[in-house]
C-alpha cells in the first residue's frame, strides 16, 4: 500500500524524496543546477548535487498535457524500473485530468510488481515507493483529495486483477480464482460470492461453459460477486472471461501462441477488480460481476471440433473451432446473467477474445462492440475521460452469416476467417435479450502491457469501467 498526502510547498516534502516537476514548476529552486536541467529540451534528470533530494526528474511542459499518447507515464516507466527512494514529490498544479488519473494509476501501481508472487529470489534490498507527495495550490487541495482517493481505489482493483492474472496457470485454477475472489471479498461486508461447481453448471444448463472445461483436470466454475450498495434499485451486470489457460483444445496452438494464455483470465480478473473498487469506493449502486472460470486443455473429454452444445437460454452453439472457446464461456455466462436479473440495467462483458482486434486497433484501444447507441456513447466518453480508450467496431445483421451453422442455431467461428472480432460480438448478441443494453469490450491488445517481449497484466479496462460507471450514477 502507498500513501499520499497533499503538500502547498516543496519545504513540505520529506527529505532525501525523488522530485519530479514540470520544467516551469513555479516552487523549484533557482539554482545553477535547475536553471541548466530548465535549459534542456527533453527529460531532465540527476541523482547528483541534488539536496535535499536525491534524486530531480523535470519533465517537458507537454507531457503533463498528453491525453493522447500517455506520455508522461511512459517517459516515467524507465525511471521507476530502479527507484531510488520510497519518497516521491510529484508536482500537480497544471496538469491535465485525464493524464492526472493515467499518472495516479501508474504511480499507485507501483505497489505491485511480478517479484510479490514470490517466485523468484531476490534479496530484498530493492527499494519500494511507498509514500507520496503531491504538490499542488492551496485552492486544489479539496478536488485533488477526491480524485487521489478515487484514483487509488481504481488501483488498488488493478492491482488485485493483476496480481491475480500474473499468478502462473498451474497455481491459477477455476477454483484457485474462486479461492481468491472470496478471501479478497471478504474485506467487504457489502461483497458477496455465489459459486456454482462444475455439477451445478450442468444442472443449471450451462452447456457451453461445461463443454469448454470438461477437458480439463480441474474443473469449471462460475463465480458471481453479488455487490449491494444500495437496498434497492436496477442491477449493472459485469460479466469476463476466465480461461485460466487456453491451449486452444484439440485445435492446439503452437507453442509461441501458448506461452501468454495464462492472461486469458484477464477478462474475469478485472471483474474481481471492478468489484472491489466499487466496494472500496462505497458507491450507491447494485452491481452483479460474473466470472466464467475453465481451462481449456487436452483430454479424452475435451470437445471436438463438430460438438454441439446448448447455452442455458436453449440456443445450441455448433462448435466449429476449440480454439475459440472464450466466446462460448461467455455466451453461457451472460444469457445467465440475464436470467438472474430480467431487468438489469447493463450488461457489460469483456474478454480477451480475439488477435484480430490487435491487429485492426493494436495495443492501446479496447475494441467496443454494441448495439446501443447508448452505451456506445457513453463507453466512448468514459474512455477518453480516463484515457483508458475504446473504438468502435460495427455490429449489425450483415454479419449475420458468419455465425449461420446446418446442424445448430449458431456456430461459434465464421468459417470464411473474415471480421473475426465483430463476428464474434454477433454471436454473443444472441445471448442478451433484446430489451436489457449490452456491450462487449475485446480487450486482447489492452488487457496486457507489453516491454521488451515480456507481457504482464495492465488491469484495463477497470479504470474505463470506473468512469462510465460513476458518470453513469450521476445520471
Amino acid at each position: 500500500m502507498i500513501n499520499c498526502q497533499l503538500i502547498t510547498s516543496l519545504a513540505e516534502a520529506r527529505p532525501h524524496s525523488h522530485l519530479l516537476a514540470r520544467h516551469a514548476c513555479a516552487q523549484l529552486p533557482e539554482t545553477a543546477l535547475i536553471n541548466e536541467m530548465r535549459a534542456q529540451t527533453g527529460v531532465a534528470d540527476t541523482r547528483f548535487g541534488c539536496a535535499p533530494f536525491a534524486r530531480i526528474t523535470l519533465l517537458p511542459e507537454a507531457l503533463w498535457q498528453d491525453s493522447l499518447t500517455d506520455g508522461l507515464v511512459t517517459a516515467l516507466r524507465p525511471l521507476f524500473a530502479a527507484p531510488v527512494s520510497e519518497s516521491l514529490v510529484i508536482d500537480l498544479c497544471d496538469i491535465h485530468d485525464t493524464v492526472l488519473g493515467q499518472l495516479l494509476r501508474f504511480l499507485f501501481n507501483q505497489a505491485h510488481n511480478l517479484s510479490d508472487l514470490q517466485l523468484k529470489k531476490t534479496d530484498g534490498s530493492a527499494v519500494r515507493i511507498r509514500h507520496i507527495a503531491a504538490l499542488c495550490l492551496p485552492e486544489q487541495r479539496e478536488r485533488l483529495a477526491s480524485i487521489i482517493e478515487q484514483q487509488q481505489a481504481v488501483a488498488n482493483g488493478m492491482i488485485a486483477a493483476r496480481r491475480l492474472a500474473d499468478t502462473p496457470s498451474d497455481r491459477c485454477t477455476p477454483q484457485y480464482v474462486v479461492d481468491e475472489a472470496q478471501t479478497l471479498c471478504a474485506a467487504f461486508p457489502a461483497l458477496r460470492c455465489e459459486v456454482l461447481d462444475e455439477q451445478q453448471i450442468v444442472g443449471q444448463g450451462l452447456g457451453l461453459l461445461h463443454a469448454v472445461g470438461k477437458g480439463a483436470t480441474c474443473p469449471p466454475r462460475l463465480l458471481a460477486i453479488h455487490y449491494d450498495g444500495i437496498s434497492d434499485g436496477p442491477v449493472r451486470c459485469y460479466v469476463g472471461k476466465g480461461i485460466t489457460f487456453d491451449t486452444g483444445g484439440l485445435w492446439l496452438k503452437e507453442g509461441a501462441g501458448m506461452y501468454t494464455m495464462k492472461y486469458d483470465m484477464c477478462g474475469a480478473a478485472n471483474v474481481l477488480g471492478l468489484m472491489l473498487t466499487v466496494a472500496e469506493l462505497n458507491l450507491p449502486v447494485r452491481i452483479m460481476g460474473v466470472l466464467a472460470l475453465a481451462e481449456n486443455a487436452i483430454g479424452p473429454d475435451a470437445m471436438q471440433p463438430g460438438t454441439v452444445a446448448r447455452a442455458c437460454n436453449g440456443l445450441a452453439v455448433e462448435i466449429n473451432n476449440t480454439d475459440a472457446e472464450g466466446r462460448l464461456v461467455l455466451a453461457d455466462a451472460i444469457a445467465w446473467a440475464s436470467q438472474r436479473h430480467p431487468q438489469a440495467h447493463y450488461i457489460i462483458d469483456m474478454a480477451t477474445l480475439t488477435g484480430a482486434v490487435v491487429k485492426a486497433l493494436g495495443y492501446e484501444l479496447s475494441g467496443l462492440m454494441t448495439q446501443n447507441e447508448t452505451l456506445r456513447e457513453q463507453l466512448t466518453r468514459a474512455g477518453i475521460r480516463s484515457g483508458d480508450e475504446v473504438w468502435s467496431l460495427p455490429l449489425d445483421a450483415r454479419l449475420k452469416k458468419q455465425t449461420e451453422s446446418t446442424i445448430a442455431d449458431l456456430c461459434n467461428t465464421p468459417t470464411n476467417n473474415a471480421a473475426i472480432s465483430a463476428s464474434a460480438a454477433w454471436l454473443l448478441h444472441h445471448f442478451c435479450p433484446p430489451m436489457i443494453p449490452w456491450a462487449h469490450l475485446d480487450i486482447s491488445g489492452t488487457a496486457l502491457w507489453r516491454e521488451g517481449g515480456r507481457s504482464v497484466a495492465s488491469g484495463r479496462p477497470i479504470p474505463l469501467l470506473v468512469e462510465h460507471l460513476l458518470a453513469d450514477i450521476e445520471l
